[in-house]
């Protein structure tokens, strides 16, 4: 027995009490800076549906090149997902959001002053890589502090939070545009981008748990590489419900993004002769709603089989509001729908409870990472895809936006028979049906 164990004070449960208090507020005020980051991607992702239009007069952009410029910043923070998740096993959350976040800043800049169209693709791609772990440092961070129970909860309100950078990129964006010019739209959020890295820099700390000193006793010399990386992920293609989650995840975000970041306001211009920033009202509600969204399905979220179900009728409810959008050609159906459909478009964040009870607790992390590259690389595919859909249209007579909306709704109806029709996590691995 330690001699000095007698005379050394027992701890007052109360003081242990406010120990937590604080070491939880802090861990709190971690993630809200960390959300910081992701706002701002949020807000890069969607300038496309104030900017399109003042893009394609100025550089005079075909559809095709509109959606290729979307795409590019998509396709870039897909591609970084897996190098962002192994860079935040190694180097931790804090060092790798402080490395990449700067690119974003330069890339924001290199977009205010650009020339030419392949100066705003470079930009874009910048911009992608910059903020690639911006949105997965918050779900590792949320899945390492925050007891498991309260998963989807946190990362609704992760969501909900960062929605107030698509916020900017409705009216306060479009009046901006009218008030300057696109360059200073890039040129604001360069400078939110160097806010947001200083209090990252100044609030964000990678707290030690006693798994991570008790792994680091173990296998000191164990460091994860990408090499690693990658040829862990082959097990999870070896589960059965793989291929239909990734096919789900490739369209079911993918499809807000592209309308609320790309097609919404040119569709408001030029379908119905709506101003900027008249669209830019309509977008500003549409975000509102979709700010409330994900924090809305976080607390309903029904758990086990039904989580599933919900995903599919949620996909489905969406691929029918872009089909009635396609075909109608009313003001109130255009404007009411994008706002629904925000409210709806919360169901996404359902995804990361489904995929964290989908697999043993070990493959969470690759499982989270090749969930976010399935998302964004869908993101880039659809933007890409639906501008070529809009320039065929155009040269065939056929109305562009038509035929946006109905490729969207084609790619939301595939993803989601991927789904229903491949194996589930439930029916195969049995381990959906446990709580998150």
């Amino acid at each position: 027995m330690n001699p000095n164990a007698a005379s050394k004070p027992a701890e007052r449960p109360s003081s242990r009490l406010s120990r937590f208090s604080r070491w939880s507020t802090s861990t709190t005020a971690m993630l809200i800076a960390l959300a910081s980051a992701f706002a701002l991607s949020q807000a890069f992702r969607t300038v496309g549906a104030m900017m399109a239009t003042p893009l394609s007069g100025h550089f005079g952009l075909s559809p095709q090149q509109i959606g290729t410029w979307a795409g590019t910043f998509h396709f870039m923070f897909g591609i970084m997902q897996l190098a962002m998740g192994v860079s935040i096993d190694t180097f931790g959350v804090r060092r790798t959001v402080l490395a990449a976040f700067p690119l974003a800043v330069a890339g924001a800049a290199l977009c205010a002053v650009a020339s030419s169209f392949h100066a705003l693709l470079l930009g874009q791609a910048l911009i992608g890589v910059g903020c690639a772990p911006a949105f997965l440092a918050c779900t590792v961070f949320i899945a390492r502090h925050f007891d498991a129970s309260r998963f989807t909860a946190m990362s609704g309100l992760v969501m909900s939070l960062a929605g107030l950078g698509i916020l900017f990129t409705g009216t306060p964006l479009a009046l901006l545009i009218e008030a300057a010019s696109w360059r200073a739209g890039y040129a604001v959020l360069a400078a939110s981008a160097v806010l947001s890295w200083i209090l990252i820099f100044w609030r964000v700390r990678d707290p030690v748990r006693a798994e991570d000193r008790t792994s680091a006793e173990t296998a000191p010399a164990e460091r994860q590489s990408l090499r690693k990386a990658v040829r862990e992920l082959l097990p999870l293609f070896a589960m059965p419900h793989t291929l239909g989650l990734l096919c789900f995840a490739c369209v079911s975000y993918a499809a807000f993004i592209t309308l609320r970041g790309l097609w919404l306001g040119p569709m408001l211009h030029d379908r119905h002769g709506l101003s900027l920033v008249s669209s830019g009202n309509v977008a500003l509600v549409m975000t509102i709603a979709g700010m409330i969204s994900p924090a809305m399905f976080g607390r309903l979220d029904p758990g086990g089989r039904r989580r599933g179900r919900w995903l599919m009728g949620c996909a489905f409810a969406a691929a029918v509001i872009f089909a009635l959008m396609a075909f109608t050609h009313s003001l109130a159906v255009d404007i009411g729908l994008p706002i629904l459909y925000g409210l709806l478009s919360g169901y996404s964040v359902l995804q990361y409870s489904y995929t964290r009870a989908a697999y043993p607790a070990a493959m969470t992390g690759r499982a989270l990472s090749l969930l976010n590259m399935a998302m964004f690389l869908g993101v880039s595919l659809m933007q890409w895809t639906t501008g070529v859909a809009a320039s065929w249209a155009a040269s065939n007579g056929v109305e562009p936006f038509r035929a946006v909306f109905l490729t969207i709704t084609a790619m939301l109806a595939v993803g989601t028979l991927a789904f229903l029709l491949l194996p589930r996590a439930h029916e195969k691995a049995g381990l959906a049906s446990a709580q998150p």
